[in-house]
């Protein structure tokens, strides 16, 4: 296959989608798409299990076209890139499964908040595994971060939104875990092309994980309601196939802290859709410890004065 050879003189195979996909604004788009889903799945009433399955196999069958235009134009992944994908996928079936939990205990957009404590993870990790320095803007923001995430939980008050905000508290952060985790193996899995079929792996593998740990997680709907299929098809389409496929193609290009931050884009757009669709009201201290969190994925994501940053491109 063709290679185009970065700044860094690190050689990434040619790819048939526009460089467009591939770019932050890529990035940007697919975290706003998937903002939409933990409004869809609090519509859809569906239990953990039941939505992380179906979310995920639906996306499965929506990708085959895609994966088979990329098929024909670049062949298969490699044994490495396949098990970075199955990897991935177990991870992502972990966040989504305490993620889904959070959201009936915290609310939409405080659980999307929360769980996106990935833009401190994320670096972190690239540090300890890639040895892919980190600014001191991110180290300088750190415990901003870590206070926000703990205003927002609610867990120093009492009234705030939710039926459990402690519980969903915890939950959000186990997914958090997982979802950088996730994060990282995309970057690394992703960074030699074949985006598409990788990703295939990841959703089907995540949605056996899903089936399998759903019957143990507050029950397993195999046959849901036609209404709430339908709110589930919507997560499967605009979540995980228009979402989840853009950041799966622009990770690899990002530095870990750029695409870490763009992904804030996310909770931004859940907590309006959850004030607007389901009428969420978070406290007074939960909208201060969001703001501190948001406002500290920004300042991290800045490009520092006088440098051209450390994207990719």
């Amino acid at each position: 296959m063709p290679a185009e050879t970065t700044h860094r003189g690190r050689t990434k195979p040619a790819t048939p989608w526009p460089s467009i996909l591939s770019s932050p604004w890529a990035m940007a788009a697919g975290a706003l798409g998937v903002s939409t889903s933990a409004v869809l799945i609090g519509i859809s009433g569906a239990s953990p299990g039941t939505a992380t399955f179906y979310r995920c196999a639906l996306a499965a069958v929506m990708l085959v076209p895609l994966v088979i235009f990329e098929w024909r134009r670049e062949g298969t992944p490699t044994n490495r890139q396949r098990g970075y994908a199955l990897a991935a996928g177990t991870l992502f079936a972990g966040d989504a499964l305490w993620w889904t939990q959070a959201i009936g205990e915290v609310g939409a957009g405080l659980s999307t908040v929360l769980v996106n404590a990935q833009v401190v993870i994320v670096p972190l990790l690239a540090l300890v595994v890639d040895r892919e320095p980190v600014s001191r803007r991110f180290l300088a923001i750190l415990p901003v971060m870590i206070i926000g995430i703990v205003l927002t939980g609610g867990v120093l008050e009492q009234g705030a939104g939710g039926r459990d905000p402690l519980a969903g508290t915890v939950h959000a952060l186990l997914a958090a875990a997982c979802y950088s985790g996730f994060l990282f193996l995309l970057r690394r899995g992703g960074s030699g092309g074949r985006t598409v079929q990788s990703y295939q792996y990841v959703v089907a593998s995540a949605a056996l994980v899903a089936l399998g740990a759903g019957f143990l997680w507050n029950g397993m709907t195999l046959a849901p309601g036609w209404a709430q299929l339908g709110w589930l098809v919507l997560v499967a389409f605009g979540g995980q196939v228009a979402g989840w496929l853009l950041v799966a193609l622009a990770t690899p290009r990002l530095a870990g802290e750029v695409g870490a931050a763009l992904l804030m884009l996310t909770p931004i757009g859940a907590l309006a859709l959850g004030a607007v669709l389901l009428g969420e009201r978070p406290s007074p201290w939960q909208i201060t410890g969001s703001a501190a969190i948001l406002a500290g994925a920004c300042f991290i994501s800045r490009k520092p004065s006088g440098s051209g940053g450390r994207q990719r491109p």
